[in-house]
Parts: structure tokens; C-alpha cells; sequence
């Protein structure tokens, strides 16, 4: 059995924006939840009140009802709805033929669930079951007005122990991510995924979504706002083909984030002896490093920008997100012939993907020697399809300048989960925002493009 997580996005220099943790309970895991601090009366008062209309939400495999993953949900109103995460129930949008859900209740009644929506986007899912809510948790049309440092109380199944609540504060917007999340300065652990925060009124603030696991305390939260928006499209009819919906939402994204990348030129930083294009923005962070030896043969310097969020699809795939890398070196006890030689080996040591996943196709490569206004680079282009959904393809660039032979620029950049022409265009204005610093011998060049 596995406690399900939201799966964001490993970045460089150790930066985790991680959800819950995803493994099964331990007896470390269980001294540790009885070792917390009593619950004050308040979130007493609270939780009481609530618990009719908290669910644990299970996904199953069809053959045998084996337990896969586990969450929260609380049901809406005194409706038959029930608000989970998008990745508590990703595996029966991707998988239905193999994966079926269950809910159980705080009195240990159980029953089947139905699929209604998605919002992969913003990692939330409508589910219906075989019971009504008692009409505790209701999304008003009026958002809650939150103040920074106010009481919150988020409520789940923390590692399959049973249902618990969690006293923390609220410490603003976060906009790291594409999609905005409420800050929560409280515990969210592993199987709460998916569960109810409220306000010391009983008001739903969001829904528990993740946490960092290189802090302490650092939860998020989904803003209810969202959460009112994807039951106003409910449907209890028809059968709907839920992976082809969370395809169009990713699809929808990747116009807007690209948009949003190039709507204004890169930044450019001076890297050596070549100026470099750089995103640095509230969704896009970069880091810079050095070797810092002096008994090495040669000085490294570089780059990294990427994205600190991605969209999570299943627990193979990722979507919706950009990075950017820059290698500057320079020999200092290399001949031109051992610097080559230790160049080739960096760049034909990049990787691609390969034909062994089962999300994407083997890459597809273009290796070609092309030139901008100011430099001439050997650049090579991949692609990789998605399997599962049409029109979306993961992009990765790599250039080495060619100009110098005793200095060197590597540069690459990874465009995932956007469309063919979304890749293209994006793959271009970096290839084209690359530069030598001028000289007097700097010689215009035609301006690269890939067709």
C-alpha cells in the first residue's frame, strides 16, 4: 500500500516544493502522529463537528480491490459531492480499465465513488458517493477573508492512522506556481491529501494539497475559490473520458505559461565571455555555481533557471514546465586538443529520455551546426511525444559554441508538456538570445531557426 502524494517538481540546488509524503506508515510514522500536541479545544470543538462529513478516499486495484493509494475528501453541503485532489484519484483518470475508487467514512462505512470532474491544473477532483453530507462544509459563493497569522485547522487521514485535525495559521499567497496556493503554517501529512482546511468559523480556506519537506510546517493549500469554480461544471449524466479533459487543461496551460515566458525579451546575464538568456520571474527561479578549485585544469561556471512547480499528471509524468542551463569553462592547464576532447564528452553525455517510458516516445534528434547574429554553435534538438496525449511533446535544446578552443558554452533548454509550435517557437528566441560579446572581428550571421 501507498500513501498518496502531489508529486510536483525536484529542482536544482535541492529545492523541493513536495507534497506529502509518499510511503507507507512506519511505527516511526506512528510515534510520531501520537507524539503531536493535543488538539485545543477549539480544533476539539471543531473537528466533532465536522467529522460526519469527512471521507477517506481509496483507489483500488479492479483485480482483487487491492488498496493503491489513499486520501482525504469531505463532502459538500448536504449533497452527495465529495472534494478530493486531481492526484488522489489519478490513477482511475488514467488508468480506469485498472483502477477503481472507495470511500470510507469516520464511523468505518464504506462504498463506491464516481468520478465527476477534473482539474488537473489545480489538483482537485469531484467525486459522488453513497451517502449525503450533513451540511457542514458548504463553498459560498463570498470568498473567506483571511488575515495573515489567523488560526486554520486542516482535517484528513494522516497516514492511514485514522482522521485527525491539525492547528496551524495562515501566512498568505503563495505564487511560486503557476497556480496560486494558500501558505499553511501547520502539519499536512501523508493520506490528508485532498481533506478540508477551515477557519475557526467552520468556513472551507482551502483544500490540503502539499508540503515542503525541507522545512518545517510549510503546508499548502488549494483556495476554495477554485474549488467553487470546478463544481459549478459538475455533471452526475453521462460517462465523461476524464483523460481526454485533464489533455485539453494541460494543452490550455501550456499556451498560457508560454505566453507568459516570452511575453517580454529574456533577461541577459554576462557569463565569461558570452552573455546568456535567463527567466527569472515569481514562477521561475535561477542559481549560480562555480568549481572554486584551483588545482583544476580548467574553471567552470553556471547557470540553472527553472520552474518550482509543474503540473502533476500521474505518478510517471509531469507536465508544464521550463528550465534553462548554461555551462561556461574555461582551460587553464588544457591543450586545445584535451579541451575538445573533454567538451565532446559533456555534450554527447546529455540526456534525452529513452524508449523504455511508458508516458512518452523515445526522442527524436536533430543535430546540426547552425549561427546567430553574433555566433556559430552546434545545436542539437529532441522531441518526444506524449502517448497518452495528443498534441503535447516535451522539447530539449542543446547548444555548444564553437567559436573558441580553449573556452566553451553549453547551453540547454527543456520545454515539457507544450505543443509543436509552442516548442519550436520557444527552442528559436533562446537559439537566437545567445551571444558573444562583441569584437572587433564579430562577423553577422543569418539567424538561426530549426524548420
Amino acid at each position: 500500500m501507498k500513501l498518496f502524494r502531489c508529486a510536483l517538481l525536484l529542482i536544482s540546488h535541492c529545492i523541493l516544493l513536495n507534497p506529502i509524503a509518499h510511503a507507507a506508515p512506519t511505527a516511526a510514522d506512528a510515534e510520531q502522529q501520537t507524539a503531536l500536541p493535543a488538539p485545543s479545544s477549539r480544533a476539539q470543538t471543531l473537528y466533532m463537528a465536522a467529522r460526519d462529513d469527512l471521507l477517506q478516499i481509496r483507489v483500488l486495484l479492479k483485480n482483487g480491490r487491492t488498496q493503491s493509494s489513499v486520501g482525504s475528501g469531505f463532502l459538500i453541503g448536504t449533497s452527495n459531492l465529495v472534494i478530493t485532489n486531481y492526484h488522489v484519484v489519478s490513477q482511475i483518470v488514467m488508468f480506469p480499465e485498472s483502477y477503481v475508487g472507495e470511500f470510507m467514512d469516520t464511523h468505518g462505512t464504506r462504498g463506491n465513488i464516481k468520478l465527476l470532474a477534473v482539474d488537473a491544473l489545480h489538483d482537485l477532483a469531484v467525486v459522488s458517493v453513497t451517502r449525503n453530507g450533513t451540511g457542514y462544509f458548504k463553498v459560498p459563493d463570498a470568498l473567506p477573508s483571511l488575515t495573515q497569522g489567523q488560526y486554520l485547522y486542516s482535517l484528513g487521514n494522516p497516514l492511514d492512522l485514522g482522521f485527525a485535525i491539525s492547528e496551524g495559521s495562515y501566512n498568505g499567497v503563495i505564487r511560486r506556481g503557476f497556480y496560486e496556493q494558500l501558505m499553511f503554517t501547520g502539519p499536512i501529512n501523508a493520506g490528508m491529501s485532498g481533506g478540508p482546511n477551515i477557519t475557526q468559523d467552520g468556513h472551507v480556506a482551502g483544500v490540503n494539497v502539499s508540503k515542503r519537506l525541507d522545512g518545517e510546517l510549510v503546508s499548502f493549500l488549494v483556495p476554495v475559490e477554485y474549488v467553487r469554480n470546478l463544481l459549478k461544471g459538475v455533471k452526475q449524466t453521462s460517462p465523461v473520458a476524464f483523460k481526454k479533459i485533464v489533455g485539453q487543461q494541460l494543452l490550455t496551460h501550456q499556451n498560457a505559461m508560454i505566453d507568459n515566458m516570452l511575453a517580454q525579451p529574456f533577461s541577459v546575464k554576462a557569463l565569461g565571455s558570452y552573455k546568456v538568456p535567463v527567466r527569472e520571474s515569481d514562477q521561475m527561479r535561477c542559481w549560480g555555481s562555480s568549481n572554486n578549485n584551483q588545482n583544476s585544469p580548467y574553471n567552470f561556471n553556471s547557470v540553472n533557471c527553472a520552474m518550482e512547480s509543474a503540473i502533476y499528471v500521474s505518478e510517471q509524468l509531469q507536465a508544464g514546465q521550463i528550465a534553462i542551463r548554461h555551462e561556461y569553462i574555461k582551460a587553464t592547464d588544457l591543450d586545445s586538443l584535451r579541451f575538445s576532447a573533454l567538451q565532446s564528452n559533456s555534450f554527447k553525455n546529455e540526456q534525452f529520455g529513452n524508449d523504455k517510458d511508458a508516458s512518452r516516445t523515445a526522442p527524436t534528434c536533430n543535430e546540426q551546426f547552425v549561427a546567430n547574429a553574433s555566433l556559430s554553435m552546434r545545436a542539437v534538438l529532441c522531441v518526444r511525444a506524449y502517448r497518452e496525449f495528443e498534441g503535447l511533446y516535451d522539447f530539449s535544446l542543446l547548444t555548444a559554441a564553437t567559436d573558441e578552443s580553449l573556452i566553451s558554452l553549453q547551453s540547454r533548454l527543456d520545454a515539457n508538456g507544450v505543443s509543436y509550435d509552442n516548442g519550436l517557437r520557444i527552442a528559436r528566441i533562446f537559439l537566437n538570445s545567445i551571444e558573444r560579446t562583441a569584437s572587433p572581428d564579430t562577423i553577422k550571421r543569418k539567424s538561426a531557426r530549426y524548420d
